[in-house]
C-alpha cells in the first residue's frame, strides 16, 4: 500500500507545483493591475517593484491553495481514470476512499500550514506591502518636462519649453521659468533662447545651462510696497540647480501602520474585539444616564411650590388647570429636539463600534475560513476526478473555474452580509464552505457507487424515474 501512496503522491505534487504557479501568477498580475497607475512614471527602480510583487506574491498565497488543489485533484485523479489505472487499483480490492486517503492527508497538512502561513507570514507581509504602496503614492511622478506645457512638479518653479531636440530630449529651445520659491509670487521670470539639461549627483539634482536670454525681477519700492519697479538682467550663459529631494521615496515608519486589521495575527484581532466589545457595554450602560437629563426635571413656580404638587393642589380644589403658554411648548420641542439628535448620533456611534468589532472578527474567521477551503476543494475535485476521468487542462479548468467561481462569490456575499450586520458574521464567513460540502459529499457519493453523473445516459435514466416516481406519490390511498 506505500507504493500506492507514493504513486498517487508522485501523481499529484507535479499537478499542484504546476498549478500553483499558474493560480499565483495570474492572481498577482491581477493584484499589480489594480496598482499599475500608482507605478507608472515614477522611477521606482528595478529593487522596489521586485519587493511589491515578492510581497504581494506572498499575500495572495492563502487564495491560491484552494484553487490549486482544487484543479490538481481533478488533473489527478482524472488522469488516473483516463488512463484506466483507476479501475485497475479498484479491481484489485482497494476502495476509492482509501485511494483518496494520500491526496486526502497531503490536503489536510496543507490545510494547517496555509493557517500558519496565513496567521504568521500573511500579517508580516501586508504590513511590509502597505506600507511601502504608501510611499509609492505619495512619491511624485518622474520629472517629465513636455513642450508647450508649463511644469510645476518642482517645488517653487514653473518651466515652460517651447520645443526639446537631442537624443533623450536634453536640448531646449525657448525655456521660460518662473521663480515663486520666495512666497512673493511670480516675482522673478527668465527667459532664455536655448539650453541644455542633465542630472547630477547621481540623480539628486537637476542642472539647467541656459543661453542668450533675460531675467526680469520685480521689486516694490520703499516707500509704497503697492507700487513695483522691474529689474532686467541680461546674459549669455548661466547655470541653475534644482533639487530633486521630493522625487526620492522616503520611507514611512512602520509602526504607524501595524495597528491596522490586516496586519494582525488572531489573539491580536481577538484583543481589539474583546476591547470593542466592553466599549459597547460601557457605552450601552451608560445612556440611561445620559439621556435622563433631556427629559427628567421639575418645573417650579415663584412661590416655591413644584408645578406637579401645585397641579394635585389645583385637582383638589377644583380649580381650572392654568393653559399651557408658548414657553412651555416651546421649551419641550427644544428638549424633544435635543433628545432625538442626541438619540440619532449615539445609536450612529454604537453601530459604528459594532461595525469595527464585526471587521474585526471577519478577519479572524477569514484565517480559518481560507484554510478549510482547502479541504472542500479536495473534497469536490478528487471525486469529480474520478466521475470525468479526464486529465490535462481541458475539463478541469472550466470545472475547477467554475466552482471556484461559485466559492469566491458566495464569500463575497457573505462577509458583505456580514460586515453590514444582515447575518452573524460567523455564519456569513463560513457561508461559502457550508454551502459547497454538500457538493463534495454528493460527488464523493457518486464516486463510490462508479456513477455516470456527467454522461446522457445518467440523466436520461433520471428522466425516465422521475414520472414514476411522482405517479406513485400523487395515487390515492385505498379507503
Amino acid at each position: 500500500m506505500k507504493k500506492l501512496d507514493k504513486l498517487i503522491l508522485r501523481a499529484f505534487i507535479g499537478p499542484f507545483l504546476l498549478t500553483f504557479a499558474v493560480v499565483e501568477f495570474v492572481f498577482l498580475t491581477q493584484t499589480m493591475m489594480k496598482y499599475l497607475d500608482d507605478l507608472v512614471g515614477k522611477d521606482l527602480g528595478t529593487g522596489v517593484i521586485l519587493q511589491l510583487l515578492m510581497y504581494f506574491s506572498v499575500l495572495i498565497v492563502p487564495i491560491s491553495l484552494p484553487l490549486a488543489v482544487l484543479l490538481s485533484s481533478l488533473m489527478t485523479y482524472g488522469n488516473l481514470g483516463e488512463h484506466h489505472e483507476l479501475t485497475a487499483i479498484k479491481t484489485s480490492g482497494v476502495s476509492l476512499v482509501r485511494i483518496l486517503r494520500p491526496v486526502m492527508l497531503f490536503s489536510a497538512l496543507l490545510a494547517g500550514f496555509a493557517f500558519w502561513f496565513n496567521n504568521t507570514i500573511v500579517p508580516k507581509a501586508n504590513l511590509k506591502a502597505y506600507s511601502l504602496l504608501w510611499d509609492v503614492r505619495q512619491q511624485k511622478l518622474a520629472l517629465d518636462i513636455r513642450e508647450g506645457v508649463f511644469y510645476n512638479g518642482i517645488p517653487g518653479f514653473t518651466i515652460k519649453v517651447n520645443r526639446k531636440g537631442g537624443e533623450n530630449g536634453e536640448k531646449l529651445y525657448g525655456v521660460m521659468i518662473y521663480d515663486h520659491s520666495g512666497n512673493t509670487g511670480n516675482v522673478a521670470m527668465m527667459l532664455a533662447d536655448s539650453g541644455r539639461m542633465a542630472t547630477r549627483y547621481n540623480g539628486q539634482y537637476l542642472g539647467l545651462e541656459l543661453f542668450h536670454g533675460r531675467k526680469y525681477i520685480e521689486q516694490p519700492t520703499a516707500r509704497d510696497r503697492t507700487g513695483a519697479g522691474f529689474v532686467q538682467q541680461r546674459f549669455d550663459r548661466t547655470d541653475i540647480i534644482f533639487s530633486l529631494a521630493s522625487f526620492s521615496l522616503d520611507r514611512t515608519k512602520e509602526d504607524l501602520f501595524k495597528e491596522n486589521k490586516i496586519m494582525l495575527t488572531i489573539p491580536q484581532l481577538q484583543g481589539f474585539v474583546d476591547s470593542l466589545h466592553r466599549q459597547l457595554r460601557r457605552e450601552r450602560q451608560q445612556v440611561a444616564g445620559q439621556v435622563n437629563p433631556y427629559f427628567l426635571y421639575q418645573r417650579f413656580d415663584t412661590t416655591g411650590q413644584s408645578q406637579d404638587n401645585r397641579l394635585a393642589s389645583l385637582q383638589l380644589t377644583n380649580k381650572p388647570i392654568p393653559p399651557l403658554t408658548t414657553n412651555m411648548v416651546q421649551n419641550a420641542a427644544n428638549r424633544a429636539r435635543n433628545m432625538r439628535s442626541f438619540v440619532s448620533s449615539y445609536s450612529e456611534r454604537l453601530g459604528g463600534t459594532a461595525r469595527e468589532a464585526g471587521n474585526y472578527r471577519i478577519e479572524v474567521f477569514r484565517k480559518y475560513t481560507q484554510s478549510v477551503a482547502i479541504l472542500v476543494m479536495f473534497l469536490i475535485g478528487a471525486p469529480l476526478g474520478a466521475i470525468i476521468k479526464k486529465g490535462g487542462l481541458g475539463v478541469p479548468v472550466l470545472v475547477s473555474i467554475l466552482f471556484f467561481i461559485i466559492f469566491y462569490v458566495v464569500s463575497i456575499i457573505g462577509e458583505k452580509y456580514g460586515r453590514e450586520a444582515v447575518m452573524p458574521v460567523g455564519l456569513g464567513m463560513w457561508m461559502a464552505n457550508c454551502v459547497l460540502l454538500p457538493a463534495g459529499l454528493f460527488f464523493l457519493y457518486q464516486a463510490r457507487r462508479d456513477s455516470s453523473l456527467f454522461e446522457v445516459d445518467f440523466w436520461y435514466r433520471i428522466s425516465r424515474r422521475l414520472p414514476r416516481w411522482f405517479g406513485k406519490r400523487s395515487e390515492p390511498v385505498a379507503g
